[in-house]
């Protein structure tokens, strides 16, 4: 497996033009790909419906990102909406190389029409290895394969208002909110996953994995674990006082987890007038603008016939309106991806039911770029993630 993405050539992100459409089990489902086959009168109607886009910034507060100020955000850790039934077992690795997914994001969207929806939270976890997400999108095209393998997985989690883990009153937005458990254990390597391996030596560092403790033993873990074991503490930093969990930030141990942002919201109907310059919103974008540009006329030389330029071109003038996007969600009836070629959308018998009521799954987002855009595994290119719900 390719960790860091070297040897990725231009060839294979080339040929990796989208991402997931699964079913998982588990709470967790996995969609993504192309929509093949419809009219063109299909993208007049995405572009009608009410989307809201997603920007990336630095916090300004740590503790914006905790699990009870109900974030969306990027890098880093999820936070876990329910802390303690967390995905387990195959569901937290990639199906193709069976390596532990990393975190990318999480969207906090809620359906208050139902209490049972009060709170819900999506998350995308995805492989390192670029085989492993080519491999992942080669599978899609299969028409309902027998096994599914993927690199790409989405996990969703709701609650009522009423539930074990939260206050019903609204949070404060300010360090004085606090959640009403700690939450089961995570891994001290990746603080992603639950930690349900002890260190067999100080018996207080935490696992999701085998290969997970043993990145930790030999990056330092080797030397502090004698310390360990010769003073006793408890491996759950989040103690619980007064039926109030004080929880901090995990730390983490591993080094290659991509950098943590929070999440902000604007209508892109914000961004339908023409901008008088380029000016505004270009000194926070993660990808050089002169890079984008080249990487983007390399690609065209690629596509082949004028629908796809044309569908290209459509896309690039939609995402240029506010080219610092990282997420479009819109949930509305009939919403649609925006998508960047005409080739290899997949059709509706293409897209699966919901394995639990056998419903129709609709779109809800997509994330538009490999939006931490600091991985030579992304090559800083677009790349897309469709996500459809029940």
């Amino acid at each position: 497996m390719d960790i860091n993405g070297k040897g990725d050539s231009v060839d294979e992100l080339k040929g990796l033009r989208i991402t997931n459409l699964d079913d998982d089990d588990d709470e967790n489902i996995a969609v993504d790909e192309d929509d093949n086959g419809e009219d063109e009168d299909d993208d007049d109607e995405e572009e009608q419906e009410s989307v809201i886009l997603g920007f990336v910034e630095k916090p300004e507060h740590s503790w914006s990102l905790l699990r009870q100020q109900f974030p969306s955000k990027a890098g880093g850790v999820p936070a876990w909406l329910d802390p303690d039934n967390l995905p387990t077992r195959m569901s937290c690795v990639c199906d193709v190389c069976g390596e532990p997914l990393q975190f990318l994001l999480q969207v906090y969207a809620p359906l208050v029409e139902k209490d049972s929806t009060f709170h819900r939270t999506l998350f995308v976890f995805m492989c390192l290895s670029m085989k492993c997400l080519l491999r992942d999108q080669h599978e899609q095209w299969k028409r309902h394969p027998d096994k599914q393998s993927r690199s790409v997985k989405v996990f969703r989690c709701q609650l009522p208002r009423a539930n074990s883990f939260y206050s019903s009153k609204p949070p404060e937005g300010n360090a004085t909110d606090k959640p009403l458990t700690s939450g089961a254990p995570l891994c001290n390597w990746c603080g992603t996953w639950k930690g349900d391996k002890f260190c067999s030596s100080c018996k207080v560092a935490r696992y999701c994995s085998q290969k997970h403790q043993v990145m930790h033993w030999r990056a330092g873990h080797k030397l502090e674990c004698q310390q360990l074991s010769l003073s006793p503490q408890s491996s759950d930093s989040n103690a619980c006082h007064g039926g109030v969990a004080q929880i901090k930030a995990p730390k983490v141990a591993s080094k290659s987890l991509w950098p943590e942002y929070e999440m902000k919201n604007e209508h892109e109907s914000e961004y339908d007038t023409e901008m008088s310059g380029d000016e505004e919103h270009t000194d926070n974008s993660l990808i050089p603008r002169n890079k984008v540009d080249d990487t983007m006329k390399s690609l065209m030389d690629t596509f082949e016939g004028d629908g796809d330029k044309k569908s290209w071109a459509s896309f690039q003038e939609r995402i240029g309106k506010a080219p610092e996007q990282v997420l479009r969600y819109c949930r509305s009836a009939g919403s649609k991806p925006l998508w960047p070629i005409l080739g290899g959308r997949p059709s509706k018998a293409d897209i699966p039911i919901c394995s639990y009521c056998g419903g129709h799954l609709c779109f809800e987002f997509q994330n538009v770029t490999f939006l931490l855009g600091i991985s030579t595994l992304a090559q800083r290119r677009k790349y897309l993630i469709h996500v459809q719900m029940c």
